[in-house]
């Protein structure tokens, strides 16, 4: 039985740690705050720390929220950099802006491992039914070995070549997140206080030309309130908000349609209560913000 370690088995790294439990793996993982017990039920093995990891599995895979997490996780005192070795292959799952998430390369070559830009495309209930989807890039035959990883907790997946590509992919990808979550909003803010069958609204614009993925999610919770649990963090949404702006400046493209979006979550974060709501409650903000010129 093939051992993967997992770092950071939280809101998407636990399903994906179980699924590839499911797929016949043995999963070693750690995780900063105390270990799901869903991971452990499943059979998962917690480690010590991310070195113990490492030193358990050649792949590894790491899905953390934050650059501080990624340095203690790779840099740390007891970080997989210290079990690090050639021919393992290191997988970062999480969003980071791409000059930092790069930083680790060479470290970790030096040690004669790979390291991959991975991300994954998918609410934790997309992940868990493996339909989260998953980008990666960076050395070409790192990436092909681990592809049947991959197939082992989601059933699509896609290279995009150069180290970075995956993660500017996500990017583009949570672009589209943000405008279709907000219009997603509007349009039941709108169809809500219409004389309509909510739920036949909802099928018919789902399998029709105005649905998304977003809409066939999000608009039967807005239809229940239904804003717990949370699935997608409207302040994590923001983060990549951030991203992507960084990334239109550097290649001077305007996103007029994501800055109106992201003023508008923005706005339900600060004064519409959605700060802890899943970013559904977003209908909620939409549905008492004034109309133009009222």
């Amino acid at each position: 039985m093939e051992t993967i370690g997992f770092i950071g088995v939280g809101k998407i790294g636990l399903p994906v740690a179980t699924n590839l439990i499911k797929s016949g793996y043995r999963v070693v993982g750690y995780r900063r705050s105390p270990m799901p017990e869903e991971f452990l039920a499943a059979g998962g093995i917690a480690a010590k720390s991310p070195a113990d990891v490492g030193a358990a599995a050649d792949v590894v895979l790491s899905c953390v929220p934050t650059e501080d997490a990624l340095e203690e996780v790779i840099n740390g005192p007891n970080g997989l950099i210290q079990s690090a070795r050639p021919g393992q292959i290191i997988v970062e799952l999480g969003s980071h802006p791409v000059s930092f998430k790069k930083r680790f390369v060479a470290p970790l070559a030096a040690k004669g491992a790979a390291f991959v830009d991975g991300e994954v495309a998918g609410t934790p209930g997309m992940v868990v039914a493996r339909k989260g989807v998953i980008f990666v890039a960076g050395d070409a035959k790192a990436c092909e070995k681990i592809d049947p990883v991959i197939k082992g907790f989601a059933d699509t997946s896609f290279y995009f070549g150069p180290f970075g590509a995956a993660s500017r992919a996500k990017l583009i990808n949570n672009l589209l997140v943000g405008i279709h979550i907000t219009a997603t909003a509007e349009a039941m803010a709108l169809a809500l206080k219409a004389d309509l069958d909510i739920d036949t609204l909802i099928k018919a614009v789902t399998q029709g030309s105005g649905g998304s993925i977003q809409f066939g999610i999000r608009a039967p919770w807005m239809q229940q309130g239904r804003f717990l649990p949370v699935q997608g963090d409207p302040v994590q949404l923001t983060h990549y908000f951030d991203m992507i702006d960084v990334m239109s400046a550097e290649l001077g493209v305007a996103t007029p349609l994501l800055d109106r979006a992201a003023e508008l979550i923005r706005h339900g974060i600060d004064h519409g209560g959605i700060a802890d709501k899943d970013i559904a409650a977003m209908v909620d903000v939409i549905g008492a913000y004034p109309r133009k010129g009222k």
